[in-house]
């Protein structure tokens, strides 16, 4: 018998049909870059079949939705996140975010096609998502986001510094938030790093060296990525207090 929560809520989806993909908290602590949580956020396709197979997943773990908006498929096209409290005895109180959509995020066929796969074969197979686009997924307004990408390029480049691939060094460059391990790899590999500038500009002061500088770039950088999410966020915010004052006025 299971008897961890967490792997009681993937057991669960890993021995239905439904194609979901890791993400969040959880996806960090298998990329090394652990974070507590009790949540399991998943991407899912949205289609008949992905459909049909959540909601076999939700009655098996006796989930109930919490909070708005409610689940469907239309919800889930526009980039909300549905909720779900699960009650079954091995996975009481687990909470499990299922998405479709997110901001800057390719579509769930393009995901799956590169997505990371834990323990293949074996009884507990994990389908992650890819970590570039995890990283992709966290570019939020929240607080906490920020510093886990921090953790999770640390980690990825502390794992694979010795054997680096082109695609490696790629990654690091345009997404590392850490400004002297930014200057190191540019300084590293200064031609790979002039031919990302225009894609990434502060790519320009990390070739020069000064960390100081990378520091404030990087602060502009992620300022400009938490003002590009508070508008994307802002119509599906006011479509949940629409939501919220309907339902009040419902039980009026």
């Amino acid at each position: 018998m299971i008897r961890n929560p967490i792997r009681r809520v993937l057991s669960s989806i890993r021995q239905s049909s439904l194609q979901s993909l890791l993400m969040g908290g959880q996806a960090c602590v298998f990329y090394g870059a652990a974070e507590f949580s009790k949540d399991i956020d998943i991407a899912i396709a949205v289609d008949a079949m992905s459909l049909q197979a959540l909601t076999e997943v939700l009655k098996a773990l006796l989930a109930v939705e919490i909070a708005l908006p409610p689940f469907s498929a239309d919800n889930l096209l526009r980039g909300h996140a549905v909720r779900f409290r699960c009650k079954a005895p091995e996975a009481d109180n687990i909470r499990l975010v299922v998405m479709a959509n997110m901001r800057g995020v390719d579509s769930f066929a393009d995901l799956w096609k590169r997505r990371t796969t834990i323990n293949e074969g074996g009884p507990d197979e994990c389908n992650l998502m890819g970590l570039p686009d995890l990283v992709q997924a966290k570019k939020t307004q929240r607080d906490k986001d920020w510093p886990m990408i921090r953790r999770l390029l640390e980690a990825n480049y502390f794992q694979n510094r010795d054997r680096a691939e082109a695609s490696h060094v790629s990654f690091w460059l345009r997404e590392l938030r850490s400004p002297e391990l930014l200057c190191q790899v540019a300084r590293l590999h200064g031609s790979e790093a002039a031919s990302l500038t225009q894609a990434r500009p502060l790519l320009k002061v990390a070739l020069s060296g000064d960390v100081g500088e990378v520091a404030d770039a990087l602060d502009r950088e992620e300022r400009a990525e938490r003002d590009l999410d508070r508008a994307y966020w802002l119509p599906l915010k006011l479509e949940l207090e629409e939501m919220r004052r309907n339902r009040l006025r419902s039980r009026e």
